[in-house]
């Protein structure tokens, strides 16, 4: 094996961290017999020679060695192997629809060469289809799938294999590669549909049914039953009851007194795995973490693939949000809390993505907060963290959970700040204030949650018993380098509740920020000053020597009119501050200019001077501006509905400014344009494969504002 693996100038090559000398070693390692060093390899493999998915020189010099490695008996662990050869050779430039630049020509010829070299290899995957190792045997098939270039026979291996295979598993595979040749290769969508549709009548085992099922979707969603839902319920109920699967029990049941419960691995604010808190000796890969987790999920699951082979099923139903919502209830109904657990995760991918009825969808979730098995319970929290005002519903069951665990009121990370716990946010989300004792709490603590200052402004009038507190703390910071860190939460909480009697405590941050992120410190020192308006005017001075300091004029500016309405001093700033070199600067300046109205109409050229400019965001700024100092939203409704189409993340500042213009006439462009929004079942700004933590909140809003603009009861221009 690896005959002339020394001769190849491997240092001639680099890969992601540099010289890739070190490569001969990881092919080695993927044929030792330590585990350990095994899994080290492969994570090296992956992290190094194929970083998230590039393929380098070194990555082409090792193809011949990894067709050695997956072929030979005596190598343990030959299904990665085989894994690793369909990542690197399964790149299809022609799925890429954006043109390739001049920097990225070389990338994209190791692509196609490791794609010709890996398929000019795949031969091999038809004996291993049949290996005696189950693991070869699962990988074989989405790589000949992904690979081979004569599909029809793999599509005829496939079917030939299914009825010989006895691991349970594999046979799920290769009905996956079946739906994968599907949609690679269209001509033969419709013998693939046969088949699985001869699957799904036929076929007695329930995963087999389902995977056909949810590869029907995948590629012929048109094929499915019409009674799908109760299909696939159907199938639910036969994978609880047959051996080995979770039995019908009631979901009320507590576990038993000497039963562990394995609980949730920690995570931290962005959802990463607390590395920290690994066992010890755990081989320190990503690639053990992530099978340390799989593991995890999959302990206790009569089918642990049953999650996967659904996500696939929504995947394919795509925009039936009814068909979709009617089987997360009757999963959410599930007694088997696994599969609880997994409507709960779908529930939150579906709810954030697609527009919907879901309050009988977002009630089930909120019973599982009450489930003793914590990693039920918590799910269910993350998900109505991210719902706002849709998870109303719940409200009486978060309370019920708050009261419950004040352990869980706070989260603390290896590193970085404390943050809230997810049942507090979707509380205070909610502006409900039994919120408050949990906030209150989290205000004693010796460092702030970052995030607190953001639930009390979500509560509103209902947080004011917390404005001593926020006042006491924002008193007591020091202000060194960390002041910002530790003083944000506060003044975003005091910003929120608008709380005047706070000013003498903001003017001091204001007036002894340090050096170390100052400006920041001082933006949300006058952010909160503005807020509190009139009560505010102890500050006037300071904000008047303030309009002179370069990087904070605007915000001062927009301030002092807050605190003191001095047309006279603002003016000349904001003005000065549309002809500002950064983008940045000319879009506040242009908000704060709108919140003048009419006593800034002087500027009215200036705006329409920026209509036409070339960064979309300061258009639409300007747009919004000039109709607030002017009164007339022709001009501004042109280019705030050219915006529109452009960019999908301007819609909320758009509608935001429809509805307070007053009534859209029933005809117009614009009554077009906000009915066919409100038309749409796909939420506006839903992404493939990642999502923000406010999309959904974001989304209803949008729909609210197109409502009202349509309604006409807009509050009109700001005069």
């Amino acid at each position: 094996m690896f005959s002339g693996i020394d001769e190849v100038d491997w240092a001639s090559m680099e890969h992601a961290y540099g010289p890739a000398d070190d490569v001969p070693v990881l092919l080695r390692g993927l044929a030792s017999a330590d585990p350990a060093e095994r899994e080290s390899a492969l994570d090296g493999m992956y992290g190094a020679v194929h970083h998230q998915g590039d393929v380098y020189a070194c990555t082409l010099a090792c193809i011949p060695f990894l067709f050695e490695l997956a072929v030979d008996p005596d190598v343990q662990d030959r299904g990665s192997v085989v894994e690793l050869l369909t990542s690197i050779g399964g790149f299809d430039l022609d799925e890429d629809d954006d043109e390739i630049d001049e920097d990225e020509i070389e990338g994209a010829a190791n692509y196609a060469m490791a794609a010709a070299a890996v398929t000019a290899g795949a031969g091999v995957f038809f004996e291993l289809i049949a290996d005696e190792d189950p693991g070869v045997r699962l990988a074989a098939p989405l790589a000949l799938a992904t690979l081979h270039r004569h599909p029809v026979r793999v599509l005829d291996l496939l079917r030939e294999r299914l009825p010989a295979e006895p691991d349970e598993e594999v046979r799920l595979a290769l009905v996956e590669a079946a739906g994968r040749v599907a949609l690679r290769h269209r001509p033969l969508a419709g013998r693939v549909v046969d088949w699985l549709t001869l699957l799904v009548d036929r076929e007695r085992a329930p995963g087999l049914r389902l995977a056909a099922l949810a590869q029907l979707a995948r590629c012929c969603p048109d094929a499915l039953p019409r009674d799908v839902v109760p299909v696939v319920s159907g199938l639910l109920r036969e994978l609880r009851t047959a051996p080995g699967g979770a039995p019908d029990a009631d979901p009320d049941t507590e576990p038993e007194a000497d039963a562990e419960v394995e609980p949730e691995p920690e995570t931290d604010p962005v959802g990463c795995p607390d590395l920290s808190r690994a066992e010890p000796g755990a081989a320190p890969t990503l690639v053990g973490q992530l099978r340390a987790l799989s593991a995890q999920d999959s302990a206790g699951r009569g089918a642990p693939w049953a999650a996967d082979l659904l996500r696939t099923l929504h995947v394919g139903l795509d925009d039936r949000v009814g068909d979709r919502t009617a089987l997360l209830v009757d999963q959410l109904r599930s007694p088997d809390r696994w599969q609880r657990i997994d409507a709960v995760r779908m529930s939150g991918g579906l709810i954030r993505a697609w527009r919907g009825s879901y309050g009988e969808l977002v009630a089930l979730v909120g019973d599982q907060l009450a489930d003793p098995e914590p990693r039920l319970a918590e799910a269910a929290s993350h998900v109505l963290e991210e719902l706002f005002s849709l998870a109303a519903p719940t409200a009486d069951a978060l309370a019920a959970r708050l009261a419950a665990d004040p352990g869980g009121w706070v989260k603390e990370w290896a590193s970085g700040p404390p943050g809230l716990g997810s049942t507090v946010k979707a509380l205070s989300r909610l502006g409900d204030a039994r919120a408050v004792p949990a906030l209150a709490a989290a205000l004693e603590l010796p460092e702030v949650p970052h995030d607190v200052g953001f639930a009390v402004a979500h509560l509103g009038r209902a947080a004011c018993p917390l404005a001593a507190a926020l006042r006491r703390r924002l008193a007591g910071v020091p202000l060194d380098e960390g002041a910002y860190d530790r003083a944000s939460p506060l003044l975003a909480g005091l910003t929120g509740l608008r709380a005047g009697e706070a000013t003498p405590e903001v003017l001091r941050v204001l007036r002894g920020a340090p050096e170390y992120r100052g400006e920041w410190l001082r933006t949300a020192a006058l952010r909160a000053l503005g807020s509190f308006g009139p009560a505010a005017r102890e500050a006037v001075p300071e904000l008047r020597a303030m309009l002179r300091r370069p990087g904070t004029a605007t915000e001062a500016a927009e301030a002092l009119w807050a605190v003191a309405g001095d047309r006279d001093a603002v003016l000349p700033v904001l003005t000065e501050g549309l002809g500002s070199d950064q983008v940045h600067d000319r879009r506040a300046a242009a908000a704060a200019l709108g919140a003048l109205g009419r006593q800034a109409a002087v500027v009215a050229p200036r705006l329409r001077g920026l209509l036409a400019h070339d960064e979309l965001w300061l258009r639409v700024d300007a747009a919004i501006a000039l109709w607030e100092v002017t009164g007339r939203p022709e001009e501004s409704t042109e280019v705030l509905l050219t915006a529109w189409e452009k960019n999908r993340h301007v819609r909320v500042r758009v509608a935001e400014c429809l509805a307070r213009m007053g009534p859209v006439g029933p005809a117009s462009t614009a009554a077009q344009v906000l009915r066919a929004e409100l038309s749409s079942v796909r939420r506006h700004n839903a992404l493939d494969g990642g999502y923000g933590s406010h999309d959904t909140y974001e989304d209803e809003k949008l729909l609210a504002l197109c409502r009202q603009a349509l309604r006409g009861t807009g509050k009109g221009s700001t005069a």
